[in-house]
């Protein structure tokens, strides 16, 4: 029972956030095959990568627990979950959400001429958030404001090569 609490627990840690805004800056679609292209959409802003490092030592100090017995549980609990995944299991964590991988393939006219070496392109991991009676409470309370270190093109203002 302890070890399903340590998991549920690491769980509920990846699924909090300690704030609720999510920068983003606007950038301009440059793929001219795209029906988008030339418009400007938001994008997010990531500023930083948080490494295993840190989630176990932000683990440990909520859990009153030592960051090495954080990062086994999250050594085993990876390997257990990548096995499942790789067997073609999607994978349900409590408080967190599903995970499973898609195979991205070509479309073909006749299925007998499929062949998976020639066709699958690759494979992607896809991640559903937990869901509560329509709501996701991964997004729930997330609020977006504009970096103010993005360069963004202001579409009114005209510039001119000189």
């Amino acid at each position: 029972m302890l070890k399903f609490y340590v998991v549920s627990t690491i769980m509920c840690i990846f699924a909090e956030k300690s704030e609720n805004d999510m920068k983003y800056k606007i950038k301009k679609e440059t793929k001219p095959k795209l029906s988008t292209f030339g418009k400007y959409k938001a994008v997010a802003v990531h500023e930083q990568t948080i490494d295993s490092r840190q989630i176990c030592k932000e683990a440990a100090q909520r859990m009153g627990t030592g960051e090495g017995d954080v990062y086994g549980v999250m050594l085993t609990l990876a390997s257990v979950v990548n096995r499942h995944l790789r067997n073609g299991d999607r994978v349900r964590l409590k408080d967190w959400g599903m995970l499973k991988l898609e195979i991205e393939s070509e479309k073909i006219g006749n299925r007998h001429d499929f062949s998976a070496k020639k066709h699958i392109r690759g494979v992607r991991l896809h991640f559903i958030p937990e869901s509560e009676n329509g709501s996701q409470p991964l997004y729930d309370g997330l609020t977006f404001h504009k970096d103010k270190q993005s360069d963004y093109e202001d579409p009114l203002k005209e510039t001119t090569k000189g």
